[in-house]
Parts: structure tokens; sequence; C-alpha cells
């Protein structure tokens, strides 16, 4: 017992369990991109059919289809993409373009626009959380909860349409579209605002409540009522004896939300005009374009895993109650 206890042993046990986490979440991406292939190929319609151009033959279709490869079983295509990803080739699009190139200028953009909402999301979430756990039960406490119920509950696109409508159509505060510059970032920091916005309203609901809970949790351990019995003020008992123990949930908590903001950024980035792969994505499904989604995919599934891995560490770094 004492060898297992000792500090190499508990490394090697953490390192493990994290490998093993590791290697199912990449199992499951690549069953993520196999139902992506699979997905596209059930829709009406193939990417040689929608680059079509008025007039063409039968057999100028046909190669097309052959050129790309459209000609050949689906799980051939899947294997040949999949063999080739371990290099960075995530293949050609319809269009004869290199997906790599095509996501080269948009990814950039989606990380900063998602980083920046992850962030704000952060810090708001935890100011909202901790303010309602240092009034348990009092009126700031719930009016917080309810607002930020209603807050998760209203999807992005509710929310940038009402932001487009007041804050640029009413008082023109801000832009209603993004305007890329010539390096293709959006020209203004300003446009910035109501995309990072609309990510971060419902993602703050929901991670306010993950805070209030984990303190909540906090407060019903030993340690936290002995420093009430020991007169302690609410706020060193929040900071001090809380907050600490509740890292992991909310490290979770705001993992999770990783993943929502990649999935809520392909609508507000259309929505806004905002040039990511949100953008990209939304005309690769018009144009039937594998390549480029599963470029799109394994992309966000490889930050999100990265986040998520990170959770992981601080989960088995900060224990999740302290004596």
């Amino acid at each position: 017992m004492a060898r297992l206890n000792r500090p190499g042993n508990r490394f090697a046990h953490t390192a493990l369990r994290i490998g093993i986490t590791a290697a199912r979440r990449a199992l499951l991406l690549v069953l993520l991109l196999a139902i992506v292939f699979a997905a596209v190929e059930v829709l009406p319609g193939d990417a040689a059919g929608a680059a079509a151009e008025r007039g063409e033959s039968a057999a100028d279709l046909a190669g097309r289809r052959h050129a790309l490869g459209l000609d050949r079983p689906l799980w051939e295509r899947f294997a040949g993409w999949m063999t080739s990803l371990p290099t960075g080739d995530l293949g050609t699009s319809a269009r004869g373009q290199r997906v790599t190139a095509l996501l080269a200028d948009p990814l950039p953009n989606t990380l900063v626009l998602t980083g920046t909402a992850f962030a704000v999301t952060a810090v708001l979430s935890l100011l909202l959380g901790c303010w309602g756990a240092a009034r348990p039960g009092r009126p700031t406490d719930r009016i917080i909860g309810h607002v930020s119920t209603a807050a998760f509950a209203v999807p992005e696109f509710v929310v940038s349409a009402v932001l487009l409508l007041v804050l640029s159509l009413w008082t023109g505060w801000l832009p209603a579209v993004t305007v890329t510059g010539g390096d293709g970032t959006p020209a203004s920091w300003t446009m910035l605002i109501m995309p990072v916005l609309a990510l971060v309203i419902p993602q703050t609901g929901w991670n306010a409540r993950v805070v209030r809970g984990a303190l909540a949790d906090q407060a019903a351990t030993p340690h936290v009522e002995a420093a009430h019995l020991d007169g302690l003020p609410q706020h060193l008992i929040l900071l001090r004896h809380q907050l600490p123990g509740a890292v992991p949930a909310i490290a979770t908590g705001l993992a999770t939300s990783t993943g929502l903001l990649f999935g809520g950024a392909v609508v507000v980035e259309t929505l806004f005009n905002y040039p990511g792969i949100g953008t990209v994505l939304a005309g690769a499904v018009s144009a039937r374009d594998t390549p480029v989604i599963a470029g799109v995919v394994i992309c966000a599934g490889a930050v999100v895993s990265l986040v998520l891995l990170a959770a992981d560490l601080v989960r088995h770094a900060v224990p999740g109650v302290r004596a």
C-alpha cells in the first residue's frame, strides 16, 4: 500500500489514466469523422454536381466525379483521407484547393473569436457564481440563478438577432456585419464585440450555474463549516476554502463549453459575416465538399480535445475536497 502512495507511482497512475482518456477521445474523433463522411454521402447530390456549370455534359460530370474520387467506395475515400491525416494533409476541396490552405486564414479568426468568448465567459461566470455564493438564499442569489437559466436557454441565433436589432439597427453603435481587411481579419476590433457577446451570453448562463453549484457543494464540507464556526468573514471563506475545492468542477464546465462555443460559432459567424471556419463550413455543406467539412471538424475537434485534456490535468492536480 505504501508503494502505491509514493509520488512516482501516483504520477504514473495519473499519466496512465490521462493517456487512456486521450486515446478514447481520439477514437471518438475518428468515429465522428466517419459519421461526417457517411452523412455527406446520404445528402442529395454530390460535390461534382454542386460545382457543375450550366451546360456541362454528363461526360464532363462523370470526369469530375472521377477526378474527385467520388466513384470510389466511401470506405476507401475515408481510409485514404485518414491515412493522409497524420502528415497534416487534409485533402483537396471540390474546387481543387488544398484544405489546409483553405483553412489557414479562417481558423485563426475563429480561434480569436472563440478564445475571446471563452476568456470573457470564464471571468463573468466566476464573478456571477461567486457573487451569488457570497449571498446564499438572498434575492441577489435568486436573481442570478434565474437570469443565468434564461440566458442559457436562449439560442445563439436569437441572441445575435437581438444584438443586431439593439446595437446596430436601433442605436448604430456597432457595425451589423464584419468587413475584412487585406489580411483576411476583421478591419476593426469593434466588429468582434457582437459575435463575442452572442457566444458569451448563453455560455455564461450555463457556467455561472456550474460555479454556483460547485461552490454550494463545497459550502457543505466540514472544513468550510469549521471556518464559519471560527468566525471568518464570508469573502475569505469563499476565496480560501470554497473556491479552491470547486476548481475541478469549474474547469470541467468551462472545458465542456469549448465545444459549444465552436458549435455556436458556426451560426454566429454566418449571421455576422465573420471570416471564420463557420462560414467555410456552411459553404462546404452546401457544396457537399466532404474534405473541407472533415477538415473543419478535425481542427475544431483537436482544439476541444486539448482543452478537455487540460481540464483533466486540472482535475487530477487539484483535489476536489480540501482536507
